[in-house]
């Protein structure tokens, strides 16, 4: 037997050693109620995606009504992303534990309250906080749509039904950008959390009438310590990346925050290794599928979230598009990639995990590696090109990523899958947001402060902000705002371009991660395997919620 094998017989045992039953690998419905599930379950997790991107339409109008620096306008996302990525994992073990129905219940009232609250938002602060509330809403909706789905599908459906949410964990992210452009055309950018709060209201009507009461089949132990650490690791990190460009990289608050995030992260990994029901068994990791999927997605999300921060401006700002017209020229990413998405579930049962997860992650960086050709000439067959790749790239990565981490673990731990599965995706887009967006500032910033000398303090002051404060103040300028716009347009290019290659970097990395350590094959549930397999017992070690 192979390695594969017997860590999937490990990870197939409870705390006292007890196989899982190979024979009920989930609940039985009928194939009408599992496809109401289905859709419940997507419904939720484009609510919670949208979340995120919706914003990047409206932020230009957030950020004159409400006066935002282009800082202040990063944490409006994060204030968000932080919350949402930093308590994913025990909100995964909270729905594992009392019940995941009731958690993806309890997250859509909060998430309605929190969307109801931030269309009232007079401050920037007051924002932040409602933002916050928000995404604590949205930590527990997230775990609780991949659990479900795994643990209502049987074995031999449940690739599609993966590859379908998959599909909508990728469209959602265009949905909420088109969704918010629609609004942003007749009404002001509080209608958007308007809608997210109706929204949230029928996918709470859909959990209620369709979804099935369901949760882990054996104790799953909470973890306090592991909760706090992991918090802070998320948030700490996070923090210091988007202060860097304001305050420094060597600021004593910057640097705080990172070497928290760094103290936390390896205090996370020891506490894990010592925890008897650990939040989080760093020792997963060893398994082939896991830990490439988990590395694959966390890049993939990186690289989508900054983009979308920076391929919208480019949008509005370079070629003077509306919100609708530019979440419009996204559309055909969410086109291409849908169906991708579901063809990549039988896709990578020919060609195997390993092998279609890499070409996509090259693909994709091909098309980020395309977009730092980009600047003030281009046009949007230019722009069409790049995302075309990234489309297919993503679409054929990210099933058979997500396939190679719920296969990992038996359907008692799908919590824990789905939780992991979650905080790669969030922390990668949290991340994703401040590495990216603080990349292209300060690269804005270093090529338009030597260009402000000729200018009024404020104007110079302003144009450093932000492109879009720096366009304003040009228009505001007639003709003698030329000289800023393009300088402003040179500094955009350096942004963009330092962003995009970072991107494409990483998702260059991530690919040769996953072809030197990924599964060749696409792996049997792990339910399956621990059946096959009930005789190994020397090898077990304890796995979340163990």
């Amino acid at each position: 037997m192979t390695t594969e094998a017997l860590d999937g017989a490990a990870l197939g045992s409870g705390a006292a050693g007890t196989p899982p039953d190979p024979e009920a690998p989930s609940i039985q419905l009928s194939a009408r109620r599992r496809s109401m599930v289905l859709w419940a379950m997507c419904l939720a997790l484009v609510l919670v995606i949208a979340g995120v991107s919706m914003l990047t339409n409206a932020l230009p109008m957030m950020a004159e009504d409400l006066d935002l620096s282009q800082t202040q306008q990063t944490w409006v996302v994060d204030a968000y992303a932080l919350p949402f990525a930093a308590l994913l994992l025990i909100a995964g073990a909270l729905g594992d534990r009392f019940g995941r129905r009731g958690a993806l219940a309890a997250g859509t009232v909060l998430f309605g309250i929190g969307s109801a609250l931030s269309a009232l938002a007079s401050s920037g602060n007051e924002l932040l906080a409602y933002r916050a509330l928000t995404g604590i809403g949205a930590a527990l909706i997230m775990p609780g749509t991949l659990s479900t789905i795994t643990s209502v599908f049987p074995a031999d459906k449940r690739a599609r039904a993966v590859g379908i949410w998959t599909g909508f964990a990728m469209a959602g992210g265009t949905l909420g950008l088109l969704g918010s452009g629609l609004l942003l055309k007749w009404f002001s950018w509080e209608s958007t959390f308007v809608v997210a709060a109706i929204i949230a209201a029928v996918a709470l009507a859909g959990i209620v009438i369709a979804v099935p009461s369901t949760k882990a089949g054996e104790h799953v132990g909470l973890d306090p310590g592991g909760t706090v650490l992991s918090a802070l690791a998320v948030g700490g990190v996070v923090f210091g990346i988007i202060e860097g460009p304001e305050k420094g990289w060597t600021s004593p608050v910057t640097l705080a925050g990172l070497a928290v995030g760094l103290i936390a992260s390896v205090g996370f990994v020891l506490w894990e290794l010592r925890s008897t029901h650990p939040l989080l068994d760093p020792r997963l990791f060893r398994l082939p599928g896991f830990g490439t999927g988990a590395a694959g997605l966390f890049i993939m999300f990186l690289a989508m979230f900054g983009f979308f921060l920076v391929s919208i401006q480019f949008l509005q700002l370079i070629l003077g598009y509306t919100p609708l017209a530019a979440a419009v020229g996204l559309l055909p990413m969410m086109l291409l990639a849908m169906p991708l998405s579901a063809i990549a579930a039988p896709l990578s049962m020919k060609v195997g995990q390993r092998r279609l997860t890499t070409i996509g992650l090259l693909v994709a960086a091909a098309g980020f590696a395309w977009f730092s050709t980009l600047g003030a000439d281009s046009g949007y067959v230019d722009f069409l090109a790049g995302i075309l790749l990234v489309a297919v790239g993503f679409g054929l990565a990210m099933t058979p990523a997500t396939t190679a981490i719920v296969n990992s673990l038996p359907t008692a731990k799908q919590g824990v899958a789905s939780a992991v599965n979650d905080s790669a995706r969030e922390i990668g887009g949290a991340v994703g947001v401040a590495v990216l967006a603080s990349a292209f500032n300060s690269a804005y910033r270093d090529d338009i402060g030597p260009k402000l000398a000729e200018f009024d303090p404020e104007v110079a002051e302003a144009a450093r902000e932000a492109p879009a404060m720096a366009f304003r103040r040009a228009d505001e300028l007639g003709a003698a705002g030329n000289s800023l716009r393009r300088a402003t347009e040179s500094a955009f290019e350096s942004g963009l371009q330092t962003a995009v290659l970072i991107a494409a970097g990483l998702l260059v990395l991530g690919a040769l991660y996953t072809w030197w350590r990924g599964p060749a094959s696409v792996a049997a549930p792990a339910d399956e395997v621990a059946g096959e397999a009930d005789t190994v017992g020397d090898e077990q070690f304890a796995v979340a919620g163990g």
